[in-house]
């Protein structure tokens, strides 16, 4: 008990080498003495299981060790919109982004803002598209044609760690490079709010940001072109060979309703026009009979 005792503070006492030299002598003593060692038990450590890549999402690395000058794109950007540098955005896989901010709205040529809501995490040079298409071709469309100022873009998702179509396993979406942006519907300053998915919203208004949003990105994906993009409108940026373009989304017209036809009601015929029956024949006989 002594010799163990002396052994165990031996132990403690000596840096770890030391240590691990007393122990591996320690073990060829007791082989030379008593014919066996005993062999050191490995020490168990419990699996842990990788969460998926969505989960890393809500959490994102938002401030790396060195922060990043602004670029030339933050400067541009500045000019245009309110945006927040993030930085570099750090998650497992492909995701994450390099020159990341949050948009929180976009300043239109006479200094009145869009504002963004909620604010999107992008790209620096997503973020400019967005905000040199909400000026160049929205906020003019709205005013021409809806005959009322652009008040707000309702953003339905932005940067976000996933495959395409949430599906797990798939490709990783642009989102998930935060490079795309998932639009609901634009507010107007008369108070409304036009739904890009509603048929009974101006065709008019909605031909016109099809055919900029078309002109700007790499991608359109909204109604008509699959189920999961039944109710939004998605744009990206994603880089295609030759700079192929996939713009699908159908401007749905509503639907016009049958107009019942109206039973149009004869007017009265006067008394005087009224015809009467016609007149019962005279019989030839009818004298004979009383003869």
């Amino acid at each position: 008990m002594k010799a163990l005792a002396v052994f165990a503070a031996l132990l403690c006492a000596c840096p770890p080498a030391a240590a691990q030299q007393i122990a591996v002598r320690h073990a060829e003593h007791a082989r030379r003495v008593h014919g066996y060692a005993r062999a050191a038990r490995p020490i168990q450590i419990p699996q842990q299981t990788a969460p998926p890549q969505e989960a890393f999402a809500s959490l994102p690395d938002r401030h790396p060790a060195v922060a990043a000058p602004p670029s030339d794109c933050d400067a541009q950007l500045g000019k245009i919109a309110v945006a927040r540098p993030l930085g570099e955005l750090v998650a497992p896989g492909e995701c994450g982004a390099p020159d990341a901010v949050e948009l929180d709205s976009v300043i239109l040529p006479d200094a009145t803002k869009v504002a963004i809501t909620p604010p999107a995490t992008l790209r620096c040079p997503m973020a400019a598209t967005v905000a040199q298409w909400v000026r160049e071709d929205i906020a003019p469309a709205a005013t021409k044609i809806l005959g009322t100022r652009l008040r707000g873009l309702e953003n339905l998702g932005s940067y976000e760690c996933r495959g395409r179509d949430r599906v797990r396993g798939a490709t990783l979406s642009e989102h998930g490079r935060a490079n795309a942006l998932d639009v609901h519907a634009f507010k107007l300053a008369s108070g409304a709010t036009l739904v890009l998915a509603d048929p009974k919203a101006s065709k008019d208004f909605r031909d016109a940001v099809r055919a900029s949003a078309c002109a700007r990105f790499a991608t359109v994906l909204g109604p008509g072109s699959d189920e999961d993009h039944a109710e939004h409108v998605h744009v990206d940026l994603e880089p295609r060979r030759n700079d192929y373009k996939m713009c699908e989304w159908d401007v749905i017209a509503p639907v016009a309703q049958p107009v019942p036809a109206v039973q149009v009601q004869a007017a009265p015929i006067p008394l005087d026009q009224v015809p009467l029956p016609r007149p019962r024949p005279v019989m030839a006989n009818v004298g004979r009979r009383f003869k």
